[in-house]
């Protein structure tokens, strides 16, 4: 059980309790029904090459990850498919427009902050001036065999899974 938890059913505002729902410990709320869930954040990551084959990298300016490199990454919003996602985070964060070229994979990470991630990891075509935007504060293109340390072992994964995909 996590411990920050409802306390309080988010339909009815009545008391929660702890009851086995499928063979896990979860609240429920005893007037209505509920069912508090805890499932995974979705999330979408961009791997980006340039013509050298090397790999766009941010330096992330928020935690999780603060000061380190990773893919230009970031959470769905409600209204977004994935590939929305992905196209938007890479600009907000590099300033690249781009194009999903296909799907490296799917990823899970543990996380700290979100106590589980799952990770969708695109190629992803990009052009445009490179800058640092929302959430990083330094982005550039990285040699595969001299990257910085990865803050993320989805995004390690997903890096050494995207090597043996082919650049056009």
């Amino acid at each position: 059980m996590s411990t920050k938890s409802f306390k309080f059913c988010p339909r009815c505002g009545h008391s929660l309790r702890i009851e086995n729902v499928e063979d896990r410990q979860r609240f429920v709320c005893a007037e209505c029904g509920w069912v508090h869930y805890e499932n995974p954040l979705p999330s979408v990551a961009a791997l980006v090459r340039n013509p050298g084959g090397e790999i766009l990298l941010v330096r992330r300016g928020v935690g999780p990850g603060k000061g380190r490199w990773a893919l230009p990454s970031g959470f769905i919003e409600i209204e977004e498919t994935p590939e929305m996602a992905c196209v938007r985070e890479l600009e907000e964060e590099t300033g690249l427009m781009g194009r999903i070229k296909g799907l490296i994979g799917v990823f899970s990470q543990k996380s700290e902050t979100y106590k589980s991630v799952i990770i969708i990891g695109y190629d992803v075509d990009a052009e445009g001036e490179i800058r640092a935007g929302s959430d990083s504060v330094d982005v550039g293109f990285f040699p595969p065999d001299r990257l910085p340390p990865v803050a993320f072992s989805s995004h390690r994964e997903m890096i050494e899974a995207g090597r043996g995909r082919k650049r056009p």
